[in-house]
């Protein structure tokens, strides 16, 4: 990864897609009437996700930079 780069490594930006998925199927459950069940399945899914990110340790993405003048 080049040096100062946002961009993230790929084991990270597949924690953030299963967090996007569950987001979604979770949407999907409160605008089918509610569905709780679909609700409750999007919402394990994000769970599931956030094990996943501390996993790969998201968090050594962040590159802080200098401050600006």
């Amino acid at each position: 990864m080049s040096a100062g780069s946002h961009a993230g490594r790929p084991k990270s930006w597949v924690a953030v897609a299963i967090i996007f998925i569950g987001f979604v199927v979770g949407g999907v459950g409160i605008t089918m009437g509610p569905n709780w069940v679909v609700f409750g399945v999007g919402a394990a899914v994000i769970a599931l996700g956030g094990v996943v990110a501390l996993a790969v340790d998201i968090m050594t993405d962040v590159i802080v930079d200098d401050p600006r003048a």
